[in-house]
């Protein structure tokens, strides 16, 4: 079975913890992506999704230049590059998320997608863990 690293995205994009929810949403809308990792001073803090942006800031009405520190999600989930996929698909199907964020100690190397993983391991994984993934 292959390793997590097999397939992950390396060096995704990412914002800083003080970047502003409307640099980061911009970022995402020209980027055509959902979430982004956020660092600080190198080390991997956390996620701010859309939905962090909309439900979280929006709804509170959080000002435009508020950090995505406040809104982001911390302390993801995330596997060591060696995770094998089977292993990774398992996770995300109990843990119910479509990110995968892997590291080495406090830094990111990549993310996995859910759709990365079930295209690579689709045909070895069974069909109750395809099945509680995609429900996702």
């Amino acid at each position: 079975m292959p390793a997590i690293s097999d397939i992950m995205t390396r060096d995704p994009r990412t914002a800083a913890a003080g970047d502003t929810l409307q640099s980061v949403a911009s970022a995402m809308e020209s980027g055509n992506f959902g979430s982004m990792p956020v660092l600080d001073g190198g080390r991997f803090v956390g996620v701010v999704t859309d939905r962090d942006i909309a439900v979280r800031a929006v709804a509170q009405g959080l000002p435009a230049d508020t950090p995505v520190s406040e809104v982001m999600t911390a302390k993801p989930v995330c596997v060591a590059g060696d995770c094998d996929l089977a292993e990774a698909a398992r996770l995300m199907k109990d843990e119910q998320i479509r990110r995968l964020y892997v590291t080495d100690g406090d830094s990111l190397v990549g993310v996995a997608a859910l759709a990365d993983v079930v295209a690579a391991a689709g045909e070895r994984l069974s069909g109750e863990t395809i099945e509680g993934i995609s429900r996702n």
